[in-house]
């Protein structure tokens, strides 16, 4: 390995960058891929079915099926569309997922390399920055095909994302008048030193706040209007097929990914457990300890995932004036309540 030892630390500083995008790219498909294996077979448990079973053993091949079924269909596009925008909205869906993951640290070190891609000092910034693009794919699927209900699902999904990104947004600022901070890794810091220096007991509002808005900015029951199959017949996607379809599909599912790993950052600890020492950093050599604490945080995104799942599964869906008057009526006075609140109290206590 003497070609090691020869590169400069700009090379090494690329190297080590491209590695952990191609690795945090691979796990981020994996873990879309396979938990909608994990939706069907709650869902069948749920509904007392068996759920996938046919490709592979126990149907862990499901998943490579659906993809080769998604590439085979036939790539068909309706003459009414508007070709440019059919073509570019499923991409522009899936992209700011894959963005979002870049700022946030899912690991502490492996040797002396840390395990965030980008460690900003304005994470918060470039991810609520990033998010908000993803309703331009959307709103585009619905204006690009040129039609009745995925129109009115590329409005539906505006106006839900516009109102709850304003929620979302003011749930996190007492997060970060806590911590001083807009870094994650910081923030994560933060939280280190034991069960209850975790922000979601101090700021459990926040938390509850934020939970709801990802719900809604991942168009996921009981907010998925933009898609309502029973009103819109799928909305905003209802023209699309083979690929560009699992496009969006792909997109929603990474989409959960990054708003559960956006919450086990902001309110979890992280990476970090407060036990047997797992809530200090790898340090140099510490291998075990470094994936440890990629494990970790793997685990805890996992299990926000299948709360998304369970939910979808169990509650009904809102109707639309319900849905807005819970984010403007409800969601934005609790969230400036609580950040008047917080501010009150870190100046009293100054």
């Amino acid at each position: 390995m003497d070609w090691i030892e020869h590169l400069s630390d700009t090379n090494w500083f690329l190297l080590v960058s491209a590695l952990k995008c191609l690795g945090a790219f691979a796990v981020l498909m994996f873990i879309v891929a396979y938990i909608v294996l994990v939706e069907r077979k709650l869902c069948a448990a749920i509904q007392d079915r068996i759920g996938p079973n046919r490709a592979g053993p126990f149907g862990l091949l499901q998943p490579a099926a659906d993809a080769v079924k998604a590439f085979l269909k036939e790539d068909f596009m309706p003459r009414h569309v508007r070709p440019v925008y059919y073509w570019l909205a499923p991409a522009i869906v899936m992209v700011p997922s894959l963005l979002t993951i870049a700022v946030i640290p899912f690991g502490s070190r492996l040797g002396t390399n840390p395990m965030v891609i980008a460690d900003l000092n304005v994470g918060i910034l470039y991810t609520f920055g990033i998010v908000s693009l993803g309703v331009y794919g959307i709103v585009l699927a619905g204006y690009a095909a040129n039609s009745k209900y995925p129109f009115m699902g590329g409005i539906r999904s505006s106006a839900q994302l516009i109102s709850y990104e304003v929620a979302m947004g003011l749930s996190v600022v007492p997060v970060f008048l806590l911590v001083g901070d807009l870094n994650l890794s910081a923030v994560i810091g933060h939280q280190a030193t034991g069960l209850f220096s975790w922000l979601v007991f101090q700021q459990p509002l926040a938390f509850a706040i934020f939970l709801a808005a990802a719900f809604a900015e991942t168009n996921r029951l009981p907010f998925d209007l933009p898609e309502a199959e029973q009103e819109l017949a799928g909305g905003y996607n209802v023209e699309y097929s083979s690929i560009k379809f699992a496009l969006f599909f792909m997109g929603e599912y990474a989409n959960m990914t990054a708003a559960s790993a956006m919450m086990v950052t902001l309110f979890f600890g992280g990476w970090t457990l407060p036990w047997f020492g797992l809530n200090q950093p790898a340090q140099p050599g510490e291998w075990l300890k470094g994936l440890l604490h990629v494990s970790i945080f793997l685990a805890k995104v996992l299990t926000f995932l299948v709360l998304f799942i369970w939910v979808r599964w169990m509650w009904p869906r809102f109707r639309y004036d319900q849905l807005m008057n819970l984010g403007w009526k409800r969601f934005v006075p609790l969230a400036l309540a609580n950040l008047v609140l917080t501010a009150a109290w870190l100046w009293w206590r100054a």
